[in-house]
């Protein structure tokens, strides 16, 4: 088990975690569309056998290219990287966003998970800068995981701790936020914790991003999506195929 202090996690310091959620936003709620979620295929690279991302039995086959992902992020991705989790936000100011896991086999991309989810409050940015209630736009490595809950049956590090427990002050609403929560290597440490505080690139760049999951509304900066959505992440995504994830408004990722 890794602990550390969740003062430090999801965005501001002890606010900080109200990056991805907290009430300093929260009395402002957002419209949010879509239904709750939508499972994909199944078989994924790296995934327990028995694994499911929704109805199907196994993925449908896909194209050599991720659907709305256009040249300047598309050639981000790590040549070996065999697991993309896609997120597209509805629009540059939207909270909304859906939610695909694409695992690649041969020079083929399949769907193997689909949900309805949240992103930052005020949308997204390729500038994020702390408190801008913004998501970042980018790909990025996922690395570690934990959460309040115990491990569900991941591959990557995962720290179990109650330090992740919102503060109660945030609201029933944001009880369940971080029971379990995927780090987005975004201004961190990949290897640490989730909530470990160090942010390489200066405070003000924020930090502390995760995906976790949904309570309904927006966030500061994470990405938020349903429980089955979240742990089918969890137990799917494996370091061995050095999974990433992609996300901005639609606009942006097809730049």
């Amino acid at each position: 088990m890794r602990s550390g202090s969740v003062a430090a996690a999801c965005g501001v310091l002890l606010v900080s975690l109200a990056a991805c959620g907290g009430p300093k936003g929260d009395g402002q709620r957002l419209e949010h569309g879509g239904p709750g979620s939508r499972g994909g295929s199944a078989s994924v690279p790296g995934a327990e056998p028995g694994s499911r991302g929704g109805s199907a039995s196994a993925p449908a086959a896909g194209p050599t290219r991720i659907p709305g992902i256009g040249d300047w992020l598309y050639g981000q991705i790590p040549t070996d990287s065999r697991q993309v989790v896609a997120v597209y936000g509805d629009g540059e100011d939207s909270p909304n966003s859906t939610i695909v896991l694409y695992a690649k086999y041969g020079s083929v991309w399949s769907e193997a998970g689909r949900w309805r989810g949240h992103n930052g409050r005020k949308g997204w940015t390729t500038d994020h800068h702390e408190d801008d209630m913004r998501s970042p736009v980018g790909v990025f490595t996922l690395s570690d995981a934990g959460g309040v809950l115990a491990d569900p049956g991941t591959r990557l590090p995962y720290s179990q701790s109650e330090a992740y427990e919102v503060p109660r002050s945030w609201g029933e609403a944001h009880r369940r936020d971080f029971y379990y929560v995927i780090a987005v290597d975004y201004n961190r440490v990949p290897g640490t914790p989730p909530n470990d505080p160090t942010r390489p690139e200066g405070q003000t760049k924020g930090g502390g991003i995760w995906m976790h999951l949904d309570h309904g509304d927006g966030t500061l900066a994470c990405v938020s999506l349903p429980e089955e959505g979240i742990t089918h992440l969890l137990r799917t995504l494996d370091p061995a195929q050095d999974p990433v994830v992609v996300m901005g408004d639609r606009e942006a990722l097809m730049s």
